[in-house]
């Protein structure tokens, strides 16, 4: 006998309001460094990741993990570690749907329950933490990961205007379709990190660090970071460093997961 809407939608308000944050319950703290990543729509989150792993990789003694980079491609990550068909894909995303749009789809049966979905990202992203030398932007690592002691994190900031140019530059569009998705962007961002985490993206205490990225390069933005993520070494106090200075000049090697 087919469920009622009304038992349907019964289910899906008993659902998890919030998802709680990672706590560590391995046998000791981990020896490798992670960058948790926020960032406003357009202001170089992804370029500045792929520099932070480049420095970051060049100044690791051998032999050293490569340094990878997660954002929009962590959809494919999850899947493949939970054995998911590829159609859930474009439910994953963190700006994927509004909340209206996610009622309805699990009215119907159209995927599994977001709250399930989530929770699966979440132990991917306790995995790539776990395993570390690893930049994760976005997914509400910061909410996710606040607790955990060899994470850092970073909130990449800035105007309207400059975060407009960027997108027009990189995707060659007009400045109201540019305009239009940094919107579109944010809001499924903070909504995803508030109706999940209860943390609002806004939120300054879930960030060590801070970037105005309108007056830096991405190459400047990028070392801070990374001097940051040393710094972040020395306080943890680890027996087996995780980055050193490197001996001669190398060719970075990393791992860029993404195709933003």
């Amino acid at each position: 006998m087919p469920i009622s809407i009304g038992k349907k939608l019964a289910n899906i308000h008993s659902y998890p309001k919030q998802i709680e944050p990672l706590i560590w319950t391995g046998p000791r703290e981990p020896k490798r460094l992670a960058l948790a990543l926020s960032a406003q729509a357009g202001s170089g989150a992804f370029p500045i990741a792929r520099r932070v792993a480049e420095n970051l990789q060049s100044r690791a003694p051998a032999p050293t993990p490569a340094w990878r980079v997660f954002d929009r491609n962590l959809v494919a990550k999850v899947l493949e570690d939970h054995h998911l068909p590829m159609r859930l894909a474009k439910f994953l995303p963190e700006d994927a749907h509004s909340a209206v749009d996610e009622m309805m789809d699990e009215i119907f049966g159209l995927h599994p329950p977001s709250w399930m979905l989530v929770q699966q990202s979440i132990e991917t992203i306790h995995k790539l933490v776990e395993e570390g030398n690893v930049v994760i932007v976005g997914w509400a690592v910061n909410a996710i990961a606040r607790d955990l002691p060899n994470v850092l994190h970073v909130r990449l900031v800035g105007s309207i205007e400059r975060r407009i140019a960027r997108i027009q530059a990189r995707d060659q569009v007009s400045r109201k379709a540019a305009r239009g998705w940094i919107e579109r962007a944010d809001r499924g961002r903070a909504r995803y990190s508030k109706h999940y985490f209860q943390s609002p993206v806004s939120d300054v205490l879930l960030y060590d660090l801070t970037i105005n990225t309108d007056h830096l390069s991405d190459a400047q933005a990028a070392a801070i970071i990374s001097d940051a993520l040393m710094m972040r070494q020395t306080s943890l106090g680890s027996t087996a460093p995780i980055l050193a200075a490197a001996k001669a000049a190398s060719k970075p090697q990393h791992e860029v997961l993404s195709t933003v």
